[in-house]
């Protein structure tokens, strides 16, 4: 029996790798490369012009998705301040392309979006709550959101903040502790930042579920815990047995940041649980799934699973 077919463009990302880890038992799973080569169990490679529709269109008619995610774009919130041309061509016009396709091609599309989207005043936002960008790359965000919905009114918006194993070149945050505290370093994590955070693995399974139900519009598909980074840390520390005394207390003022970013970031999944009715899990339960993860060898597979080719 024939897989039904997922196109996840940005497929050399961190969330795009795992994703694809989360649904290739049943998926035929095709990371759309830009500048990279994949080689990941279960999921080939194609090369995709995101900056050009005429030929994004052509390669998606012959890929024959039954699916197309979009997990590409420029996280790095300093270089998108940087540069807000480069975050407006990567998030918002990129977005945009693949949204045009998607509807010309009848194919269903699931944008990636952000929690940064907010001035980060209140707590879990919702999906009707005003958005406040305070930076280049939450700018670059919101816009694409308003150019997917436009030219795919039946295109799921997923608002989200997760985590995951990384690769090589590419660490998550909880690479990043994990990691520098294996390595004996210590961490200043922050106190005062709240985030909402999901594992990669049930954002795809949650994502692939809303729209195998029809679901379009903006949704919020987060974990229900408000947690500060700090705490998030402490909490890795813990799952795998790190050393607790490498981590201290930081603030985001004593960061050396260069874009204003919000100190709450906490969405508010009721609408997604509703629209589902179940549960997300928590960051515990995350954190087990992290841990057999790595028993069960995804860190070694996906650390050297990306090559840069041109």
């Amino acid at each position: 029996m024939r897989k039904p077919r997922v196109v996840l463009a940005g497929g050399s990302g961190l969330l795009a790798l795992n994703w694809a880890c989360a649904v290739r038992d049943q998926w035929d799973v095709v990371l759309g490369m830009h500048r990279h080569q994949v080689e990941l169990r279960g999921a080939s490679s194609q090369k995709l012009d995101l900056g050009n529709t005429t030929r994004l269109k052509h390669q998606l008619a012959q890929l024959s998705p039954d699916l197309l995610v979009n997990a590409a774009g420029l996280a790095n919130v300093d270089r998108c301040e940087k540069e807000p041309w480069l975050a407006r061509q990567a998030n918002a016009e990129v977005a945009r392309n693949l949204a045009q396709v998607a509807a010309s091609e009848g194919v269903g599309f699931i944008h990636i979006s952000t929690d940064h989207l907010f001035a980060g005043e209140d707590s879990y936002y919702r999906e009707d709550s005003p958005t406040e960008p305070l930076n280049e790359y939450a700018r670059s965000k919101r816009l694409a959101e308003e150019w997917v919905l436009k030219a795919c009114p039946d295109a799921l918006v997923v608002r989200t903040n997760f985590f995951g194993w990384g690769y090589a070149t590419r660490q998550s945050y909880t690479d990043w502790i994990i990691q520098s505290l294996r390595a004996g370093k210590s961490l200043s994590l922050f106190d005062d930042v709240y985030i909402t955070p999901i594992l990669a693995d049930v954002l795809a399974e949650v994502a692939h579920e809303l729209k195998a139900r029809d679901t379009s519009g903006i949704f919020n598909v987060a974990g229900s815990e408000r947690i500060s980074k700090y705490d998030l840390g402490l909490a890795v520390v813990e799952r795998f047995r790190l050393p607790p005394d490498l981590i201290q207390r930081s603030q985001i003022v004593h960061g050396k940041l260069v874009a204003p970013r919000p100190k709450d970031m906490s969405l508010d999944n009721a609408k997604a649980r509703s629209r589902l009715g179940m549960d997300f899990g928590c960051v515990d339960e995350y954190l087990d799934a992290l841990y057999d993860q790595e028993t069960r060898g995804r860190p070694a597979e996906l650390f050297h699973s990306v090559s840069r080719v041109s």
